[in-house]
């Protein structure tokens, strides 16, 4: 309220456009309307989001403001993290650069509207062209005028930032939901795979029917099962695991023989090397339902992930296979690229990028005389680490990877360091297995956060520190990294009665307030553990 009272004072008074009378007379001369296009948006937000409803708040405001909108552009259904697939904000953002805009204003509902983008500055770079090109960006339902005042850009890059945080929190809450729901056994999205069929149960885990290829459920309680399909395709499965097993053929081999039978995968194309070798190792035929092998948040680029970061429930799903036959299947892959020496995969691998130009874990596996794409990761710790080995470069950068694996590796490190402190100092301290939330002296509780150093292009260094709102520990020690995430620059204590925000964004210097929380060393918190409970700290 504080600073929306500030935005109000600041305002220019009126509206955006004045009616400007005549000197003389007694009808003033109609003031002529300004040409605006409408721009407007919708997600999977609520209904008052509805394209609808925009357009009629941006027209209410026209009429008020004596404008004429003469141009509507529409994306329907499309997410406002990325510009990809909003074609009408390509559009208008085209005619506008081109000089083919016979409009001089953009009216758009919210902040929100025009993008919810996870970087700021992009959603102020496609306004700033906008505003290169003499057309200027009206927010509509915002209590600011979007004039290039102090207070409007304060309080425009707020509300910014606030789009981009929503996208996060829903994200991680859909996130948190989808692992229970993996855990308690249900299958989230994709195909069933061949000698399996998706099935549909109520929230109370009743059968309702089977999916077929392409269906999905229509109401939210109901959850997918995977069950077996039809005999002979379950047959073929434990045929395709005896013959690798116990017959010694490789998945090439054995593509070529389900061809020659006339059989078809579960596509209904025939079969190749990397389809059969995806059936050997999915652990989905030995019942178990696992996910977030890779991720895609908030449209980013598609990454695996570590083994450790899987979420599985073994045993969700009827088996297809014997697990012990699933076991020696996975043995005699995993044995098979062990024979090789590092420079004879490396070689192997060489020889796909000459055949192809490019590497992926597709071409890999379809390779015939080459390890798979799994073993490539298990040997080098990473598939990136085997494409750098070789001195090949994919189209984007996954330096990310081994800065997040880094930062991984050094938490443990450092909740050991604060734990062996305490004790040393004669105080005692409990950690949560699961959380690493730490119980000290039975008094309060902290969190250890690490955050990574990030480098903007003018130089300047930032870091996001995100606090657990899930935990809400009385004490979070804030760990800043130095630019390559192998030592600490320094740390925060941050007592949550003082700080009640689920993230921080600091800089170098960060003022008198949050620097009275920086450290060089654990010893302040060290000396708060030794000699008094959180509650007379306060």
């Amino acid at each position: 309220m504080l600073l929306c009272s500030f935005v109000a004072c600041m305002r220019r008074d009126g509206a955006l456009v004045e009616p400007a009378g005549t000197s003389g007379g007694d009808e003033p001369a109609p003031e002529p309307k300004i040409r605006a296009a409408e721009y407007v948006r919708m997600s999977t937000d609520h209904q008052r989001y509805s394209t609808e409803n925009q357009a009629d708040a941006i027209r209410d405001y026209a009429k008020s403001h004596n404008i004429e909108i003469v141009r509507t552009y529409a994306d329907h259904g499309k997410s406002g993290l990325t510009i990809a697939g909003r074609d009408a904000m390509k559009r208008l953002l085209a005619d506008v650069e081109s000089g083919r805009a016979d409009f001089t204003l953009i009216l758009v509902y919210d902040v929100s509207r025009w993008g919810r983008f996870q970087d700021t500055d992009e959603s102020a770079y496609y306004e700033y062209k906008c505003k290169r090109a003499g057309v200027r960006v009206i927010y509509c339902a915002e209590p600011f005028e979007n004039d290039g005042s102090v207070a409007s850009e304060i309080f425009k890059n707020i509300k910014r930032t606030m789009s981009r945080e929503y996208s996060r929190e829903l994200a991680s809450k859909v996130f948190i939901g989808q692992c229970r729901l993996i855990e308690l056994g249900f299958r989230q999205g994709g195909q069933a795979g061949f000698g399996l069929r998706r099935s549909l149960v109520d929230g109370g885990g009743t059968p309702k029917g089977e999916l077929e290829r392409g269906e999905h459920k229509s109401i939210q309680t109901d959850r997918v099962v995977l069950t077996l399909g039809p005999a002979e395709e379950v047959e073929t499965v434990r045929w395709i695991y005896r013959t690798f097993v116990e017959d010694g053929r490789n998945e090439g081999e054995i593509a070529r023989l389900l061809n020659e039978r006339g059989i078809a995968n579960e596509a209904g194309n025939p079969w190749s090397r990397g389809t059969v070798h995806q059936i050997l190792i999915n652990e989905k035929y030995v019942g178990d339902n696992v996910w977030n092998r890779v991720s895609c948040k908030l449209h980013e680029k598609r990454r695996s992930n570590a083994r450790e970061m899987w979420i599985r429930r073994d045993g969700a799903f009827p088996a297809a296979v014997d697990r012990l036959l699933f076991e020696a299947a996975r043995v005699i892959i995993r044995e098979r690229s062990r024979k090789l020496t590092d420079e004879e995969m490396l070689d192997a691998l060489r020889r796909i990028l000459a055949a192809h130009g490019r590497l992926s874990g597709i071409l890999i596996d379809e390779a015939e005389d080459s390890p798979s794409s799994s073993a490539y990761a298990q040997r080098f710790k990473g598939l990136i680490r085997a494409y750098q080995l070789i001195g090949y470069a994919p189209d984007r950068d996954f330096a990310f990877l081994d800065a997040n694996r880094a930062t991984r590796e050094l938490h443990p490190a450092l909740v050991a360091q604060v734990i062996a402190g305490i004790e040393q100092i004669g105080g005692t301290v409990s950690q949560d297995p699961e959380t690493d939330l730490l119980t000290v002296n039975g008094e309060f509780t902290a969190a250890i956060v690490l955050s990574r150093c990030r480098t903007a292009q003018s130089g300047a260094r930032r870091w996001l520190i995100r606090l657990d709102e899930g935990l809400t520990p009385d004490i979070t020690i804030a760990v800043r990294l130095a630019p390559g995430e192998t030592s600490v620059t320094d740390y925060y204590l941050l007592p949550w009665i003082d700080l009640d925000l689920s993230s921080l964004r600091l800089r170098d210097a960060n003022g008198l307030s949050l620097d009275a929380f920086r450290f060089d060393s654990l010893d302040p918190f060290f000396a708060l553990a030794a000699r008094a409970p959180i509650r007379e700290v306060g």
